[in-house]
């Protein structure tokens, strides 16, 4: 565990070295349990992979006053659970472009690429890029595909993505290099909803593939605002 100091209002607490689900538990619950204690002076945490950046007002606290209640909570996160968190389950239409190159590459066919891919209940370790831009882990090793030689100037939001060793969704149009194998109809990010960002950093996502028909219904649905997402323990 190190702490350090991001310029004068925000300090970064490393919790690991390497990218691993019992790392990121850890960031998760010390995010979790800074806001559950409600730190004097904290203004927004922001879980990363392996490293928690904690924004505050120092105005109201100081690095060496938060600190030293950093060190206290970092006690209780050492036995962090790495299956906690939502799983959040989307509807994937699996017609995109790049699927018979992620096939070739790993040498199967096109529904075993969707089998493996729509398997795993994918952990978001982090959020970035765009807002609600979830970095997923546990892709299956065998449909690990290289990014684009040359990225595409526009990728429509929605589209489920493989780059290398991470697969996601694009929650906005934007450019990108991933390798498009899918849609979801469900936004990521929606400025008009109370919560924008659907989910968080700890929460799981597992993609159930459908077909046309279905993926036009509940487009449908999500535009008039009437769908809701199944969420393991309840609906959002």
């Amino acid at each position: 565990m190190n702490i350090h100091p991001c310029g004068d209002r925000a300090l970064t607490v490393e919790l690991g070295d390497r990218i691993d689900e019992s790392v990121n538990a850890r960031v998760c619950k010390l995010a979790a349990l800074i806001s559950q204690t409600k730190l004097p002076g904290v203004q927004e945490t922001v879980p990363t992979f392996r490293a928690l950046l904690v924004l505050y007002d120092p105005g109201i606290t100081s690095y060496p006053k938060l600190r030293r209640a950093l060190t206290r909570l970092l006690t209780k996160c050492e036995h962090a659970d790495a299956a906690g968190g939502r799983i959040f389950e989307l509807p994937v239409l699996y017609n995109g472009p790049d699927l018979p190159d992620v096939a070739a590459h790993a040498g199967i066919s096109e529904s075993e690429v969707v089998a493996r891919h729509s398997k795993p209940a994918y952990l978001i370790y982090m959020l970035g890029f765009l807002p609600g831009f979830a970095y997923l882990g546990g892709l299956d090793p065998s449909i690990v595909t290289p990014r684009l030689t040359t990225p595409r100037t526009k990728i429509p939001a929605g589209a489920v993505g493989i780059g290398g060793e991470q697969t996601g969704i694009y929650p906005l149009d934007s450019p990108g290099g991933w390798r498009l194998i899918g849609m979801t109809p469900v936004k990521p990010y929606d400025p008009a909803r109370e919560e924008p960002i659907l989910y968080r950093a700890g929460d799981r996502i597992r993609f159930i593939p459908v077909d046309q028909a279905v993926y036009d219904k509940i487009r449908a649905e999500v535009e008039a605002g009437t769908y809701r997402v199944h969420v393991t323990g309840g609906s959002v």
